[in-house]
């Protein structure tokens, strides 16, 4: 029993560092520290880990170690800021109704309230950016609540990562962020087959 509940911990904080590593790449581009670290990672193979989740892994170890701060912080201009925009537009209401500020943005403002979250004014983007949403996730899971990760992913996230994914995927400017798009794929598949909602 004990090392049922050691494992589901480890899974646990596992879980939360892929979702704030994930995040962290979604809000900007890696600094010379975090591509250090994506250069030197050792990927230990894990039953519990989908074997195209594992083999993303490598892909982004490698997309590190052959990109430079410089490099990786253009493309990330280039993907998401742009002149007037970027190729990609990381927000839910984007992806779901063609337009921003639109009304998944207001109800993901409810939940967010209803959980206890409030906006910090120094972030200027709306609060369904892919990064605040991953950010969330993490907090969830750190708390511990399985309905409620359940309820916030399905309503929040599961329906228009995929699209997003592999949109990032397909960018013109994606070099390194193709690889971050693999794998926030890859895991975020496991999650949404974690936290399907039965009716």
């Amino acid at each position: 029993m004990e090392s049922v509940l050691q494992t589901a911990q480890e899974e646990s904080v596992l879980r939360v560092e892929i979702y704030g590593l994930l995040a962290h790449l979604f809000r900007k581009g890696p600094d010379q520290t975090v591509l250090d670290w994506l250069s030197s990672l050792d990927v230990e193979p894990n039953q519990n880990v989908s074997n195209t989740m594992a083999a993303s892994w490598p892909v982004l170890k490698l997309a590190a170690q052959t990109t430079s701060v410089l490099a990786v912080e253009e493309e990330y201009q280039d993907l998401f800021i742009g002149i007037g925009r970027g190729e990609i537009v990381p927000f839910g209401s984007w992806y779901l109704t063609g337009s921003l500020m639109e009304m998944p943005l207001a109800h993901l403002r409810r939940d967010l309230m209803q959980l206890g979250f409030q906006r910090d004014e120094s972030v200027k983007e709306p609060e369904d950016h892919i990064a605040a949403l991953l950010e969330v996730m993490a907090m969830l899971v750190e708390g511990g609540d399985r309905h409620l990760q359940q309820v916030f992913f399905n309503r929040h996230i599961a329906t228009w990562f995929e699209q997003l994914c592999n949109d990032l995927k397909k960018a013109n400017s994606a070099v390194f962020y193709s690889a971050v798009a693999e794998l926030a794929l890859q895991f975020l598949l496991v999650e949404k087959t974690r936290l399907i909602e039965v009716n």
